[in-house]
């Protein structure tokens, strides 16, 4: 049993077989390296193995006697040099006359079950490919110095992390969590330097709360390497401008489909006729670029006023955020964008405030452009710019419809077409995409918001009704099943706990996200027939 190293030395004495390899390791398989084997009567072999890079191996070693089936383990003294050095022959013991010398060398084997050599090296890949473990060295240190009787008494140690890379020191708290906390993460700075990030994490199984109140917690060791987000690659920056290339080209193709009762008859047919096979040309919608900027301008606005809300809510908090991979789609312009995290966030209270800046952020100004759309949408001065849609678009949602009702009229609205303003069409998609976006479900704003305001198993009970809802068509209407599609492929995993995961946000930022998630609803929500018939919104004709 011993240590690796890239440097191994096996030394067994006997007068018959001296031998040295110098390619490869038997234990370690390390190339380059080099080995001295002697073999003694009693069979001893001591093996010197330490440190690689990023791990500590174990080595087992076992030496299998061929006469009696006897075992005898000792060490000798590790040889440092390259060349083999036979130590001085001894006289043969009774054990070795019965049973004379093997011509191979000793099999060596781990303790416990067998393994074949391609088991052991994929085992040592694995190891070598993945993160970067805690030292032991470390772990003992910060054992010593950090916890105690007067912050937090260590009695058991389990893996932490994704992989099992770090450390979860389980024990009893001596003091009140959040102090306990910053001295810990303090005095780790001080012991081992910025080598280490410290989660403050409820207590896995735990058994009852806290004596002094709240849930029992944990403190969770990873290397920061392996804990914090990587940096921005090249590729990430082109493919985000390729992203936002195309969600410009959707939002102008937006703006040109909202002026459907103006576009050339074969145009129409090729993109409303299903049996319509030969496209026309495209160059009769060149003259509708021109009149579709507007919306696709409003639309681009609520994409930028959405991020710059999650980046003036992260500023203070000094959180990076990475740049934003706008998601370009036809019906409303854009799916909105993915923004991650680049750093780890201190606490629930800041994933809450920077996850619901952003979906305010743009419903504010969505709703400011809808309302303005609407007014000029009943003012008759302002008919040569209106636009003909569809009644039946105000069915998609309950809140929108109901508000669009008020405004207009019944008459206006009980009609086959409705005429609006395009800056209507402009609040209604960034209120819609506003509102997916802030679906409780997996890493949405809507998903760390309520992950930071009510913690990681109310998300799970919230993503599984949102799943549900979706899959029924429910929330959203045609647009559900593409939009969860999107979710399970983008943004299903949630994001990962805060350093300080323990401590519960304020009741005013449980009544906000509670508030959000219920106006979501009522947005997503479709208007059915009987209700739009007795609303007046739309001109329904059967059951």
């Amino acid at each position: 049993m011993g240590t690796l190293t890239t440097s191994c030395s096996f030394s067994f004495s006997a007068p018959v077989w001296n031998r040295t390899r110098r390619n490869s390791c038997l234990l370690c398989g390390v190339r380059q390296t080099s080995c001295s084997f002697s073999v003694n009567s009693k069979r001893k072999m001591t093996t010197r193995l330490n440190y690689f890079n990023f791990y500590r191996f174990k080595c087992f070693s076992s030496v299998h006697n061929d006469s009696d089936g006897d075992e005898e383990e000792s060490s000798a003294e590790p040889s440092t040099s390259t060349t083999t050095t036979a130590a001085p022959p001894e006289e043969p013991t009774a054990a070795d006359k019965k049973s004379p010398p093997s011509s191979r060398p000793p099999t060596i084997s781990p303790v416990g079950p067998a393994y074949n050599s391609f088991q052991v090296d994929s085992f040592k890949l694995m190891e070598l490919l993945g993160p970067e473990k805690v030292d032991p060295a470390d772990v003992k240190l910060i054992k010593d110095k950090l916890f105690g009787y007067s912050t937090f008494w260590v009695t058991k140690e389990e893996p932490f992390g994704d992989l099992g890379e770090g450390i979860l020191f389980l024990g009893n708290l001596r003091g009140k969590r959040e102090e306990v906390f910053a001295k810990l993460q303090s005095q780790l700075v001080e012991v081992t330097g910025n080598k280490y990030n410290l989660f403050m994490v409820e207590e896995p199984n735990s058994e009852g709360p806290d004596p002094r109140g709240g849930p029992r917690v944990s403190f969770g060791l990873l290397r920061k390497e392996v804990s914090e987000p990587g940096p921005t690659t090249l590729w990430q920056y082109v493919i985000a401008l390729l992203l936002f290339l195309l969600t410009i080209g959707s939002s102008v193709e937006l703006g040109i489909a909202s002026q459907i009762n103006r576009l050339p008859p074969e145009v129409v047919k090729y993109f409303t006729d299903p049996n319509a096979i030969e496209p026309p040309d495209m160059e009769l919608l060149f003259p509708f670029v021109e009149s579709a900027l507007p919306l696709a301008y409003g639309v681009l606005g609520v994409l930028l006023f959405h991020e710059v809300g999650h980046f003036l809510a992260a500023f203070p908090k000094k959180v990076k955020l990475s740049i934003p991979y706008f998601i370009p789609n036809i019906t409303l312009g854009s799916f909105g964008a993915i923004t991650q995290f680049k750093s780890i966030l201190p606490d629930r209270s800041t994933e809450v405030d920077i996850s619901i800046a952003g979906p305010v952020a743009g419903a504010a100004l969505s709703f400011s452009m809808f309302a303005v759309g609407l007014l000029l949408s009943s003012n008759p001065g302002a008919a040569g710019d209106l636009v003909q849609v569809p009644s039946m678009l105000f069915q998609g949602s309950l809140l929108l419809g109901l508000i669009t009702r008020a405004t207009l009229g019944y008459a206006a609205m009980h009609a086959a077409t409705v005429s609006i303003h395009p800056l209507v069409i402009a609040g209604w998609c960034g209120l819609t995409t506003s509102a997916f976006n802030m679906l409780p479900v997996g890493c949405l704003d809507g998903g760390r918001a309520v992950q930071g305001a009510f913690g990681k198993n109310a998300l799970i009970g919230f993503g599984l009704t949102t799943y549900t809802l979706l899959g029924l068509g429910v929330l959203g209407g045609p647009l559900s099943l593409p939009w969860g599609l999107y979710v399970l492929i983008c943004q299903r995993t949630p994001e990962k706990p805060c350093l300080n995961d323990v401590t519960e946000v304020g009741t005013w930022r449980k009544i906000l996200v509670s508030a959000c998630i219920f106006l979501v609803g009522l947005t997503l929500l479709p208007v059915w027939d009987e209700l739009a018939e007795e609303l007046g919104i739309g001109l329904v004709t059967t059951f």
